[in-house]
């Protein structure tokens, strides 16, 4: 009786250890635990190989639900222009990254994995999806709720397609209209970038009053995880040359190009990520004092560090030069998570090398995978990993495109109206005989968005984009009884010969991404120059500049009767119209000085040598009228 007593005894303590186990087991499972709890009670779960996996971020074309089990990774990013297919709808997408899903809660852990996009003017990548201006147009209206507003419908297209986050917004400073990335860029101003910040708790949702500094803050499935970039400097390279050398010293590296970062993590920012180019001659992607020292230690970030494309590859010159070198480099300096993103494999035989021979600390790896958890906790991956269909009617939903044509709206500039100030031609009578409109811009939906739309470089002509052009919003808009004759590069003799009462010329820039655009003339591209001459030397013309920055145009200006400078306005052409016939006023203010010649440049507003085109601030405004 005694030994029987014993054994139901010891029974009953066996099965309370397997009770007290189990629950242990799933206590970062728990969302009613506190977040560092879960953190910690994770991380002393994993194997090295399992953290390692964490701080990979691959390719969709690499990416396999196999992949995701076998290699623990951490993250999926879809590329400029890496889609499930051709015009994919967003059913498409969301089946897509649920397989990749499944791959990643099928391992031990069940660690869900966060898939990320190029988001950068609405959801770009995606077909249908609403395709705001770019943030050099956006920076024109200093309008932050404006921005909050295209955030918050951005984060409802994102997630319409199943994705959690998305790498933006772009806080770069851009001193210099030579750099390919200048559209980017909401101002050559610190103080109006930092309040296009704004657009940070759109996308995430607003923090709440009692939040820590510094900690990532996601407010639901409606919401996605933003990232600040790039860090640090990108804006200032020298000449404006892509991932170049940011010359500048400290105190003005802090009060120049920081303070969209203290912004952003004031706003709850997920994640950081970190540019190309150098400091002082030092490598971005490879330099500690600024990522773990400021930015982690002082700034108290405490979301991740995410490397940009191959960014650790270029932390040598060539790049790749010595790969061992580059992963110790960047992840020594406080990179947490690294976008490889295809030849995954060798970064992780090369990381998992130096860290189990004590070359990189288990300490730096562990303070990576907590900051990648912390992320993935505060989104709510671990309740809700797998995406569904309940938002995918909000991609280009017609209320997003109405908030994008406001956008338009606003960020456009008047730069001159009329050859005298007493005679404006803007805005035009719907009601004329018969009007031109030209142009290789007028009824192109690809050069209207720019680049970072469906591919990376963007794309030529109407077929994959879902939108207005400029010369459908004419039609749209004018007297059923006005004649539109619409020739894309008319010559002198068309001209003269027809009896137009005025012309509408659209001209620009082709889109370009990151370094294929740097340009080191600024010119417009033919045929845009020998339209604007000849429409505008036998018949009033508004000539529409769509470009990504200020561009070379002083030597046609005279001719011009009016300019408007409408910068890469998106998918709702319908804006410009709005403007040129008067429905609304011009009320766009230059937020990038418009230089005269290429050889002024860097010129920035408070420059000593500052002898503008069109200076800092200048916008002339009109009244709305009716017709």
């Amino acid at each position: 009786m005694g030994s029987c007593s014993l054994g139901m005894m010891g029974l009953v303590v066996l099965c309370l250890w397997a009770t007290i186990t189990e629950a242990e087991f799933i206590k970062y499972r728990d969302p009613k635990q506190p977040l560092n709890v879960r953190i910690k009670d994770l991380l002393r779960r994993m194997t090295v190989e399992e953290k390692i996996g964490q701080m990979v971020q691959i390719d969709r074309v690499v990416a396999s639900p196999d992949v995701m089990k076998n290699y623990y990774i951490g993250s999926i990013l879809s590329g400029g222009g890496s889609v499930p297919g051709p015009k994919a709808s967003a059913e498409a997408w969301v089946n897509m990254v649920n397989d990749f899903q499944k791959g990643s809660l099928s391992t031990r852990l069940g660690i869900p994995m966060i898939y990320g996009i190029d988001a950068v003017h609405g959801h770009n990548n995606v077909y249908n999806a609403t395709i705001f201006p770019h943030n050099v147009g956006l920076g024109v209206t200093r309008d932050p709720k404006l921005v909050k507003k295209i955030g918050e419908a951005t984060a409802l297209e994102v997630r319409a397609t199943g994705i959690p986050y998305t790498f933006a917004p772009c806080i770069a400073v851009c001193k210099d209209p030579r750099w390919g990335r200048c559209y980017e860029s909401y101002s050559e101003d610190h103080k109006i970038v930092q309040a296009m910040t704004e657009i940070i708790p759109g996308l995430q949702g607003d923090v709440p009053p009692n939040s820590p500094k510094g900690v990532p803050f996601v407010a639901g499935k409606t919401k996605v995880a933003a990232c600040a970039k790039h860090f640090v400097g990108d804006g200032g390279t020298t000449k404006g040359i892509n991932e170049n050398n940011t010359v500048i010293d400290f105190h003005g590296l802090l009060s120049i190009h920081m303070p969209a970062y203290l912004d952003s993590i004031r706003k709850g920012v997920a994640t950081v990520m970190v540019s190309y180019s150098s400091w002082n001659g030092v490598k971005m992607h490879a330099n500690r004092d600024l990522i773990t020292g400021f930015l982690k230690d002082k700034l108290k970030f405490r979301g991740f560090v995410i490397s940009d494309w191959e960014g650790i590859d270029k932390i040598t010159s060539p790049p790749r030069a010595n790969y061992s070198y580059s992963v110790q480099a960047g992840v020594l300096a406080g990179i947490d998570m690294v976008m490889i993103p295809m030849n995954y494999k060798e970064f992780i035989d090369d990381l998992t090398f130096q860290v189990k021979n004590n070359i990189i600390p288990m300490s730096r790896i562990d303070d990576a995978v907590k900051r990648i958890l912390r992320v993935k906790f505060a989104m709510g991956l671990f309740e809700n990993p797998m995406a569904d269909l309940s938002l995918v009617n909000y991609l280009g939903s017609k209320e997003h495109r109405e908030l994008s044509r406001e956008a338009v709206r606003k960020s456009l500039v008047l730069l001159k109206n009329g050859k005298s100030a007493y005679k404006p031609l803007l805005p035009l009578p719907k009601k004329a005989q018969k009007i031109l409109v030209a142009g290789s811009h007028a009824d192109n939906l690809g050069y209207q968005c720019g680049g970072w739309t469906i591919q990376w470089q963007g794309v030529n002509g109407n077929e994959f984009i879902v939108g207005t052009s400029i010369l459908t919003a004419v039609r749209n808009t004018v007297d059923h009884t006005t004649e539109i004759v619409y020739n894309e590069k008319p010559d002198a003799d068309f001209v003269k010969s027809n009896k137009f009462s005025y012309a509408i010329v659209v001209v620009g820039e082709t889109p370009y991404v990151e370094t294929m655009g740097d340009s080191m003339n600024l010119t417009i591209p033919e045929p845009g120059p020998s339209t604007i001459t000849n429409v505008c030397g036998f018949v009033k013309c508004v000539v529409v500049v769509i470009s990504g920055r200020p561009v070379g145009i002083e030597p046609y200006v005279a001719k011009m009767d009016a300019l408007v400078a409408a910068w890469l306005p998106g998918s709702e052409g319908q804006g410009v119209a709005d403007l040129l016939f008067g429905d609304y006023g011009f009320t766009g203010k230059l937020a990038h000085t418009w230089f005269k010649s290429i050889d002024q440049l860097p010129m920035n507003v408070g420059d000593p040598h500052y002898d503008p085109l069109f200076p800092f601030g200048f916008g002339l405004t009109t009244k709305p009228v009716k017709n």
